[in-house]
């Protein structure tokens, strides 16, 4: 019998990391592929970029629109409300076997949360990680309790799936899914890349993403400013900002950073790079700034450096070529420092990616159709071996 999988995805970088799992489902005669876009991909603010994965030959069986105008703590927890409604109305129409999701954010524990009630069987990739500083962590903890198959990026997460009462025969070690977009996407030459930006290339260059954290109160436009200041400093140097998500207090940050490029003829913003042009944005520039997953996830598998600023990102598995920072104007100018500096460039060739080779898509693909997804509706909760001689 064929088996319908679900993949719900609702950013811009969750598509790119779920490309090719969502390719391999699509290519294997047993499995039907259904694909639900919800989220930003939707919204014309943050670039319609459910066009990227329709002009990448795949076809969207539904959308669920849950964005408010609001990114206010009450604007996301009343999108958090609007997705559950409209998850509801889908699921029950498409009737999957199982359903795909990935990560930690409000979109996708919407998602998973009618699949709960709907009793569909649940995906998850990239559990068990610790973002301290974003309420994505809890997110992402509670996804996993409603997900029945769990694909992660390390042992240590495969760990971390397990100490939350999830039997060790269904949670798969299989890597970072980013790696595998490196090794199969054919990135773009210097010159390529400047003619899909119209924007040239300087003697120094850095690709800056900078997200909300959202467990901080009235602090992401001062971290913002004083990312700025910081590289308002900076000589000979070509600024590419990919801009925030939509998160609590993500608009302040947009708009902060458009008035910043508007000044700077070395800087420039982009709604969404979508994968291609990112990934050659890596292959290219000196470093990498800001608190996005993706530079302590991809960016080491190019040997480059990545400045990780706050604690969004806090208690992720690092690589080495990860400098971590202070918001502060003073520890950003000092990690700015480091990157350029001879010692720390000359160590980044040995670098080693805490997150893997690459495979993972294909071992996901194989458990996927393999797996009995009828059974596993019913979970028992797995308790860790105690040691009863210690006394209480």
């Amino acid at each position: 019998m064929n088996r319908k999988i679900c993949v719900i995805t609702g950013t811009r970088a969750e598509y790119g990391l779920l490309r090719w799992v969502m390719q391999g489902i699509k290519d294997d005669p047993e499995l039907t592929l259904q694909i639900i876009a919800t989220g930003m991909h939707l919204s014309p603010e943050f670039g319609l970029t459910y066009q990227a994965i329709e002009q990448d030959g795949f076809q969207i069986d539904r959308k669920v629109e849950m964005l408010t105008s609001s990114d206010t703590p009450a604007g996301i927890a009343k999108s958090m409300g609007l997705g559950l409604i409209g998850f509801a109305d889908v699921l029950a129409q498409l009737q999957p076997d199982i359903i795909v999701v990935l990560g930690d954010r409000f979109e996708i524990f919407a998602a998973v949360s009618a699949a709960l009630v709907a009793r569909i069987p649940v995906a998850h990739l990239h559990g068990g990680e610790t973002t301290e500083g974003a309420f994505d962590e809890a997110l992402r903890h509670s996804i996993t309790k409603m997900s029945h198959l769990h694909f992660v990026a390390a042992e240590e997460y495969r760990q971390r799936v397990i100490q939350l009462g999830e039997h060790p025969e269904r949670v798969f070690l299989v890597g970072g899914l980013g790696i595998d977009n490196i090794l199969r996407l054919e990135l773009l030459s210097r010159t390529e890349l400047e003619q899909a930006l119209d924007f040239k290339l300087g003697p120094k260059n850095l690709l800056i993403t900078f997200h909300p954290v959202t467990l901080e109160t009235t602090t992401a436009a001062d971290q913002m400013q004083a990312l700025l200041l910081a590289l308002e400093e900076l000589e000979d140097t070509q600024l590419i900002f990919t801009l925030p998500n939509a998160d609590t207090n993500g608009r302040s940050l947009i708009k902060m950073i458009e008035q910043f490029t508007v000044k700077h003829s070395n800087a420039r913003a982009y709604t969404s790079l979508g994968q291609l042009r990112y990934l050659s944005c890596i292959a290219y520039v000196n470093g990498v700034v800001g608190n996005s997953s993706s530079g302590l996830i991809e960016v080491p598998s190019f040997n480059k450096g990545t400045i990780n600023i706050g604690d969004r990102q806090r208690g992720r598995l690092q690589a080495e070529s990860i400098i971590n920072c202070e918001p502060t104007l003073s520890s950003i100018r000092a990690a700015l420092k480091k990157l350029y500096s001879i010692e720390f460039q000359a160590k980044l060739s040995s670098v080693s990616n805490p997150y893997g080779n690459g495979g993972a898509s294909d071992k996901i693909i194989d458990i996927l159709k393999q797996f009995k997804v009828n059974e596993i509706i019913k979970k028992k909760f797995h308790d860790l071996p105690t040691n009863k001689s210690i006394a209480h």
